[in-house]
């Protein structure tokens, strides 16, 4: 059985992440809240969708913490004209020795920007899928791992414009959170115009890949009580059961909620996950994997307002067992 991690270990990660905050924010003026919520992805080793409309920073946010990270990062802006092969890489012929080599995609890297995902059609967008679940990627029948940590940050907006295509349930289920990004108060616009007008700050590296491998094996090993288990299982399986819920969040989302809630605990420096740790993630990890039905999809806020319900319902005694 691994260890859990000590005191000495959180303590000194929880300095490391505190870097990779500090440089982001020299860029992306705004609330912390996305930082931290995308730094809670890299940590559980998951994905993270953003979602805002045009203009709000979600491709600044996302290149400045890449860079942070001193990982490789590539881009990839989706188009309706993007293949699947744009995405993973193919075959080429090499005409001086007539033999095939592998011209590989920009889904080899470390850090992958997804922009507006939400302009390719479904068959582009499943590309992702087995890169994103699997760590791998199958090209002509051959499978290729995908370099360590692999971290898949994908924009979109939210609103219905011309051009667009929804996610399949599938591939939204691969994200482990959501990021909404909203308009900046008037006092943060103000800053980021000042900071941005004349000469645009760079972030700088403080990390590289094997720093962030462990930093994520020390999330990973953050001590959880069966009790939290217990609780989080409660919290998703209130989803699947309320009458205004067409899908409610699946297994995988449990899993999701505990790993986000090691990862939270270890940003505020705790060698240990707490009840408010797992309601501190719950509507990032669990709203945007819920189906409502017709009746309430309309509604503004509908899915987070039910993951509101379930925290405020179910409760957490310890000794509690689900039923």
């Amino acid at each position: 059985m691994t260890a859990a991690a000590n005191t000495n270990e959180i303590a000194a990660a929880r300095e490391r992440i505190d870097d990779v905050r500090r440089e982001v924010a020299r860029v992306y003026v705004g609330s912390s809240r996305p930082v931290d919520t995308i730094l809670v992805a890299l940590l559980a080793q998951g994905h993270a969708l953003l979602e805002g409309v045009p203009g709000v920073a979600k491709t600044t946010l996302v290149k400045a913490f890449a860079t942070a990270l001193g990982c490789s990062a590539r881009r990839i802006q989706f188009t309706p004209d993007l293949l699947p092969a744009d995405i993973t890489g193919t075959y080429v012929l090499s005409p001086r020795d007539g033999t095939f080599t592998l011209r590989a995609g920009p889904i080899f890297a470390n850090v992958v920007l997804a922009d507006e995902i939400n302009r390719a059609p479904a068959k582009t967008q499943s590309a992702l899928l087995e890169a994103m679940q699997e760590r791998q990627v199958t090209i002509e029948g051959d499978r290729f791992e995908l370099p360590l940590p692999f971290l898949v940050l994908a924009t979109q907006n939210p609103i219905d414009l011309e051009g667009t295509y929804p996610l399949p349930e599938a591939q939204i289920d691969r994200f482990l959170v959501r990021v909404s990004m909203g308009y900046p108060t008037a006092r943060e616009e103000a800053q980021m115009i000042k900071t941005h007008g004349i000469d645009p700050p760079t972030s700088r590296s403080v990390l590289d890949a094997r720093d962030v491998v462990q930093l994520q094996a020390i999330a990973a090993r953050v001590y959880l009580e069966d009790d939290l288990m217990d609780y989080a299982v409660a919290i998703t399986g209130f989803t699947r059961g309320h009458p205004r819920v067409a899908l409610g969040a699946s297994p995988r989302a449990s899993l999701g909620l505990v790993r986000a809630a090691k990862a939270w605990a270890l940003i505020g420096g705790r060698t240990f996950v707490a009840p408010d740790d797992l309601r501190a993630v719950a509507t990032s990890v669990l709203a945007h994997r819920i189906v409502m039905t017709a009746d309430a999809e309309g509604e503004p806020k509908s899915r987070e307002r039910l993951v509101e319900e379930a925290l405020a319902k179910v409760s957490y005694r310890r000794g509690m067992r689900a039923i």
